[in-house]
């Protein structure tokens, strides 16, 4: 990923309100024919951010390329290159899919019959382009917006919450098209709080806290970074639980016991690295502890978020 064209490439954004510094500093980028997803808590700037990136508000300090190009000194060449939808998709109901696509197209120059038949077929909305927009479904909705903004041919579509609102296959369907428009090349920065679906969306993620980008990187990475929760079933326990805690106050990581109905006797959790468990395991063996299994859990993007941001709630 990391040969890949930059198509989004944000540094050093700064926003200040009123005296007060909104955004801090942040820095990321989106490159070609990748979804990006971009976290945060309520408050954490996350809205803030994607108006700059659209240039609905112009950034204190800092920059924002789209295709190499500047969103705040050349605006319209920037946003040329850039299709989004920002909260839910706006049409006009008393019109079919069709008319409001034609509608929107007078905005482009060269955009004709055969773009809008290319971009109708791309979201998958053939059988029901001729219908009025008030007898869609949201899922049908969100299509129709998609269709909207890739009308220009942009390289990156920013999508806020496209899932909002849509049942579990709605949500499904969605991320397999959005995977879809990623394979073909499109660049998709989307920002979400279902943690569980940019998990399974994204190839990076950027999650910003109280202004500030505190994690960036491919969604594996960032896990395989964080420490995991390692699950020993031994006996004696409480022998076992003095060994592992004089060990791990030692080393930084706490221990927690893992409380189940039918193993709680004998099961300790330790977050710490998957490198420490095979001294810790000797140890445990040589105290004459009987370690009956070992099993490494590796913790979700949710779990992680959690653990970055404090326990703040996203949104």
């Amino acid at each position: 990923m990391t040969d890949k064209q930059k198509v989004l490439d944000v540094q050093g954004l700064r926003k200040t309100i009123r005296g007060r510094e909104i955004i801090k500093g942040v820095t990321f980028d989106v490159r070609e024919g990748e979804v990006f997803g971009f976290l945060g808590p309520n408050g954490a700037g996350k809205t803030t951010t994607i108006r700059m990136l659209v240039n609905l508000i112009r950034p204190t300090a800092g920059t924002i390329q789209v295709g190499g190009i500047s969103v705040t000194a050349h605006p319209e060449k920037a946003l040329g290159q850039m299709g989004c939808i920002v909260e839910n998709p706006e049409m006009y109901g008393y019109m079919s899919g069709q008319e409001n696509l034609e509608h929107f197209a007078r905005m482009f120059p060269n955009v004709g019959a055969e773009r809008i038949r290319e971009v109708v077929e791309i979201v998958g909305l053939g059988a029901r382009i001729h219908d009025k927009v008030k007898t869609y479904s949201l899922g049908m909705r969100q299509r129709l917006g998609i269709a909207q903004a890739l009308l220009g041919r942009p390289k990156l579509l920013i999508l806020d919450e496209p899932t909002n609102g849509l049942d579990p296959q709605g949500i499904k369907e969605m991320r397999e098209f959005i995977r879809e428009l990623a394979s073909d090349g499109l660049s998709v920065f989307v920002s979400s709080h279902l943690l569980s679906e940019i998990q399974l969306m994204c190839d990076r993620v950027a999650i910003i806290s109280h202004g500030e980008v505190i994690a960036v990187g491919a969604v594996e990475d960032l896990l395989q970074e964080s420490d995991n929760r390692i699950v020993w079933q031994v006996e004696p326990r409480d022998q076992a639980l003095a060994i592992l805690s004089g060990y791990m106050e030692e080393t930084g990581p706490g221990v927690s016991v893992h409380e189940t109905a039918d193993e709680a006797a004998r099961s300790i959790v330790v977050r710490m690295p998957a490198s420490q468990v095979p001294t810790m395991t000797k140890k445990l063996v040589d105290s004459g502890i009987d370690v009956y299994s070992v099993t490494v859990k590796n913790p979700t993007l949710e779990e992680l978020f959690l653990q970055l941001t404090e326990g703040e709630t996203i949104g």
